[in-house]
This record gives structure tokens, sequence and C-alpha cells, in this order.
């Protein structure tokens, strides 16, 4: 197989790392401890990919991806990531008629969103386009507090009751904001905004998929 594209994760960057992370802060400090196995997964790939490329002359790119959402996502508590697993759990309450959802951490850690259709066409940018070592970041270049990304999935979901924050659990890292300027230096910009792919996966999860992925 000469072309590859292997798909990493914004968690391989050190945990204080200067915003907006640059592909080549790569290495340059330790790693956030709650996710640090998967990080070294990730990293072992794209030296992996560096090293087929160097011995055997291959083209095997790799992509870091910032946070990823939309249909078809995994929506189960145990092991969905943020965006799915506040829309389950606003969506339960609502139905229930619950007063309060509680979440963890305080709320204040920032995180930066991406829809995955935005995410292929710009993978498809980088097979064509980009020389094959050096990793690219994906992502939007904008990031936003957990707390107004919970109180934006509250209102697409329709629930009333309050938000509550439980701070006796981890935020992980304080912030992971992408520097895409390497992405956007072949044209390419995210289509779909964050409020309307999160109103999308939820039309999905309620027509499709909460019967289906829980």
């Amino acid at each position: 197989m000469r072309q590859l594209l292997f798909l990493g994760s914004s968690c391989i960057y050190p945990r204080l790392a200067a915003q907006p992370i640059r592909e080549d802060a790569l290495f340059t400090g330790p790693l956030e401890p709650t996710n640090a196995p998967y990080a070294m997964a990730k990293i072992a790939g794209i030296e992996m990919c560096r090293a087929y490329n160097r011995q055997y002359g291959t083209e095997y790119r790799s992509v870091i991806p910032t946070n990823l959402f939309g249909p078809g996502d995994n929506f189960d508590l145990q092991s969905s990531h943020v965006i799915p697993a506040l829309i389950r759990r606003f969506h339960e309450a609502k139905v229930a008629g619950a007063p309060h959802v509680t979440l963890w951490g305080s709320g204040a850690a920032r995180r930066e969103f991406l829809h995955v259709d935005d995410m292929v066409e710009a993978c498809a940018v980088v097979l064509e386009r980009h020389a094959a070592d050096e990793p690219v970041n994906i992502g939007r270049g904008e990031d936003l507090p957990i707390r107004d990304l919970a109180n934006l999935v509250r209102e697409v979901v329709g629930f009333a009751g309050d938000i509550r924050w439980d701070t006796s659990k981890p935020d992980g890292m304080p912030r992971k904001l992408l520097d895409v300027s390497r992405l956007a230096a072949y044209g390419w910009r995210p289509r779909i905004a964050l409020a309307d792919g999160i109103a999308s996966t939820y039309a999905w999860y309620v027509e499709l998929g909460g019967a289906v992925r829980q």
C-alpha cells in the first residue's frame, strides 16, 4: 500500500502547550495524565508513518483532528465524547422532566469542535495537496468553554432545567486549540457552524440513533 491516512488526535500535544497548538509542539512537554496512554498510541502511529516513508518511500500522511462529532456518533455514556454525551444527558433529562443535570468539572476548560463532514473534506485536501511526512492539524481554529458548550447543547435539545457542575471531577487539559494555518494555506475552511452541527446531530439521535447506539 503506497498511500495511507493515519488519524491522530489533539490529545498527543503537551498538556500546557502554547495556544493555538502548532504541529511542531509535539514532544515539547508532558502529556495530560488522564489520556496519556491513548496519546502515546497515537504518537506511535505518526512515527510509524514517518518511518515507513523514510524506509520504503511510501506516502503515508498523518492528520491531527480536534474533537469531532456528528450523525452516527457514539452516544454510550461510558465511552462517548463530550457532545454526544451532552446530547444524550440533556435529552434524557428533558424526557424525564428532571430539574437539573450534573456535569463533570468546572466548565472552564476550553475545547474546539469540528463536524465530521468537515473533517472528511479536510482529509481529502491533505491527501491531494500535502507532502507526506509532516502531520497536519485539522480543526475549526476557534474554541469555547465547556460551560458555554453545555448551554448551547441544552438550548438545542430544549432542556429547561439547570446545569450543576461537579468540581470534584477533573477538567482535563485547560485548553486544546489547534493552529490550523498549515491546512488553511491549502484553501480549506470548515463549512458547518457549531450550532447547526449540534442541531443535525441531535435530530439524528432522536430520529434514528437513540435506540441504535447507546
